[in-house]
């Protein structure tokens, strides 16, 4: 039996989940903001304790949302993630952040898909600045078509796709396609967020794999650096 620590931290939502075997023991998530580095801790420790009343039950591994996604956000929960596997001498686990949410997405069974077909895709997209996604494209397998890539938003950017068939298109950065998109074969599925809850599938798939990062050295899969603005009343000259 594997208990496996799941942290999700690469937007404003911020979620904890603790698995056994599939069986969820314990499970958090705050959609107020990006409150990380308050609410992180707390939320580990309320699962950590959860654990504690299963009498002779250990962590046997910490999984981690490794992006893309918010620096600051991923920064976060990549660090709590490595403290907890060095604690507990435990391995670290790292799951893309947008297989996440094509994992949900593909579960959900929208209303708006009449039938499942061989050619539907999955577009999980993340809002990254301006018109700008993160996204990858998946088959209703879960197979990746399209390599996660930085997208600029625009009339033709997945018509490839659409002429071909039904492309669902969610996360916090489909919003910006709506207006944009029109083709009749763009579905756009509400409220898909990367949560902790939905990593479990995964992780417990990784840890029966032996797939396990090099905690020393991990870090987030950010796709674009951080780029730190200059405040205009500075450009200005100002004070």
């Amino acid at each position: 039996m594997s208990c496996i620590l799941n942290i999700e931290t690469s937007t404003s939502v911020c979620s904890v989940a603790l698995s056994m075997d599939g069986e969820v023991l314990f499970e958090k998530a705050s959609f107020d903001g990006p409150s990380h580095a308050a609410l992180l801790g707390v939320f580990v420790e309320e699962a950590l304790s959860a654990l504690k009343k299963k009498e002779g039950k250990k962590l046997d591994a910490v999984a981690v949302s490794s992006g893309p996604g918010s620096y600051t956000g991923l920064r976060i929960g990549v660090s709590v993630a490595k403290g907890l596997c060095f604690g507990f001498g435990i391995p670290l686990i790292g799951i893309h952040t947008l297989d996440i949410m094509a994992a949900t997405a593909c579960s959900k069974g929208d209303s708006q898909i009449v039938s499942t077909t061989d050619d539907l895709l999955y577009c999980a997209m993340l809002d990254a600045r301006r018109m700008e996604v993160y996204a990858a494209i998946y088959n209703a397998s879960l197979k990746p078509v399209r390599e996660t890539k930085a997208d600029i938003v625009e009339a033709g950017t997945y018509a490839s796709y659409l002429e071909k068939g039904k492309v669902c298109f969610f996360g916090n950065g489909a919003s910006k396609c709506k207006p944009v998109i029109t083709s009749p074969n763009a579905i756009f599925i509400e409220d898909i967020y990367p949560l902790a809850v939905n990593m479990i599938p995964l992780s417990e798939q990784a840890f029966a794999a032996g797939k396990a990062e090099d905690t020393a050295y991990f870090e987030p899969f950010y796709l674009k650096e951080f780029q730190a603005t200059v405040a205009r009343n500075k450009v200005l000259g100002g004070r």
